[in-house]
């Protein structure tokens, strides 16, 4: 072959280095090392190779915090959770290599041009992306947004889904521009793809500047209570710890309000209540003292606790809202979307002996998606609990309910303070920018903070760290429907015509020869 085999792994550290929470510095040219060697291969299995090395190294740079996870949760050894992160990065990235196989075949069976080519190669590694299979649902998209770049803004009319797209795209000009190195046309290739990219940006500006402007606001107070996660995993085993991280929440909570009047709402995290909320089972004397602390301090409070789902005999990961008498507010939302191996075990109702090799883990019923919203004080709250916010057809459910803000609970302690709570914040944060509505975000640990329909962070919570912060809230009574969501499969619709329009064109011109 005429290209260095490490040109796969190039691509990969430079996908790798250029997400959350590295700047995008080389997203608009990562692909290119791998479009090299693809372009070169003779054989499946050369392009298969090439695409696994890429996705390989990008995960075990961009997402090496698994490795964490696994010590922490599954109280692993170092050794064994370096094998077990190794294990993800080999099958985690996998649209990669399925991307350069299907153009492979593609291009052995439909004559095209080699731009033409090209395209398709890079048409079928964005579908690649949009589709794979992952637990954390990531696209080249979110590292815009942490860039501060105003590209970012687009995503109002195509979400960071389709701004990853139109990245993987922009690889293309840097491609060509390789291709013809050395030549004029190598120039008009790079001039031409910045001068766009810089378009781009200055449509996001503009778009910035035309968001509906408020007509009411709110003051929310987040509380952070840092609990440890071997004390979290006794109280939700109700094993110990419960009424002491009870009492963490209400004296933090008390010095949130020192010298305010009563907020609107205090947020409390995901599952901060360690116990049922409901005065008919399991923990009715903790759940008296909530309503107690409730009524004396007279504020609203919106929680994560435990519920439980009386058909299944199950208990559920929920989000419950109360009022300043401590009426619990009726319904309540129950996580949808678990977390595999935390929240249920794949398989167990088959095999039943999985739960002697692992650490004890809740086997939760699951609840019904965005179809309803937490009413409290005339608000129209869309509930979310943690990873449900990476899916925006989740938070879209939501707003077209007519959600006026987002409110998501999470607990990130098990992942450590490095990659993971970064990663995690700003696609969470991104739901504000795709849909125009504040995102609220109360965590255990870190980062907790408030997203503006605008997309602007406000303060962020510190990082293992107890923690309160106040927050003025303006947001819209009744907010538009944003264009990506009434046009939500707008992109995936354009890059399957695409392809469509080639597999007939080269068929066509087959049907030509013969």
């Amino acid at each position: 072959m005429s290209v260095l085999p490490l040109f796969p792994i190039l691509s990969g550290f430079l996908i790798g280095t250029s997400y959350i929470p590295f700047p995008p510095w080389a997203s608009l040219f990562c692909f290119v090392p791998l479009w090299i060697y693809w372009n070169d291969c003779r054989t499946f299995r050369q392009v298969f190779v090439g695409g696994w090395m890429t996705g390989f190294v990008l995960a075990l740079v961009g997402f090496n915090w698994v490795a964490y996870t696994l010590h922490e949760f599954a109280d692993l050894s170092w050794f064994l959770s370096v094998l077990g992160l190794l294990l993800y990065a080999a099958i985690s990235q996998l649209y990669i290599p399925l991307a350069g196989v299907a153009w492979f075949w593609l291009r052995q069976r439909i004559p095209s041009t080699a731009v033409r080519g090209v395209i398709v190669m890079a048409i079928l590694t964005a579908l690649g992306e949009r589709y794979s299979l992952t637990l954390f649902d990531w696209n080249f998209g979110y590292s815009w947004y942490g860039s501060g770049l105003a590209f970012y803004q687009l995503a109002e009319l195509v979400g960071f889904s389709g701004l990853g797209t139109i990245t993987i795209l922009f690889n293309l000009p840097f491609y060509f521009a390789w291709r013809h190195r050395g030549q004029h046309e190598a120039i008009v290739w790079l001039v031409s793809g910045l001068v766009f990219f810089a378009g781009l940006n200055l449509c996001g500006s503009l778009l910035e500047k035309r968001i509906q402007e408020p007509d009411s606001s709110l003051n929310v107070l987040l509380v952070q209570g840092n609990i440890g996660n071997a004390e979290k995993t006794a109280a939700e085993l109700g094993t110990g710890f419960r009424d002491e991280i009870i009492l963490k929440y209400f004296n933090l909570t008390d010095q949130g309000l020192s010298g305010h009047q009563a907020p609107d709402l205090v947020v409390w995290p995901e599952a901060a209540f360690p116990a049922f909320i409901d005065q008919y089972y399991g923990t009715p004397h903790q759940f008296g003292a909530l309503q107690g602390f409730i009524r004396q301090r007279k504020i609203s409070l919106v929680t994560g606790g435990f519920g439980v789902e009386h058909a299944q005999h199950k208990i559920t990961n929920s989000l419950f809202a109360l009022d300043s008498g401590g009426t619990l507010m009726d319904p309540h939302y129950s996580k949808t979307i678990l977390l595999a191996f935390g929240e249920y075990v794949p398989g167990l109702d088959w095999f039943p002996f999985l739960n002697e090799w692992l650490p004890p883990i809740g086997e939760y019923a699951r609840g019904s998606g965005p179809t309803i919203l937490l009413p409290l004080n005339g608000y129209r709250i869309g509930p979310q609990i943690c990873y449900e916010s990476l899916f925006p057809e989740f938070t879209r459910g939501l707003a077209n309910l007519g959600a006026q803000f987002i409110i998501n609970v999470t607990n990130d302690s098990w992942y450590g303070p490095w990659q993971e709570p970064y990663q995690h914040l700003l696609m969470t944060m991104a739901r504000a920018v795709e849909f125009r509505r504040p995102v609220i975000r109360s965590t255990n640990t870190g980062i907790s903070t408030v997203a503006l329909a605008s997309g602007a962070i406000l303060e962020r919570s510190p990082l293992g760290r107890e923690w309160t912060g106040w927050y003025r809230i303006p947001f819209m009574k009744n907010p538009l429907p944003t264009f990506y969501q009434k046009w939500f499969s707008l992109v995936p619709s354009i890059l399957w015509l695409v392809l469509s329009m080639h597999a007939v064109s080269g068929a066509y011109s087959l049907q030509r020869k013969r």
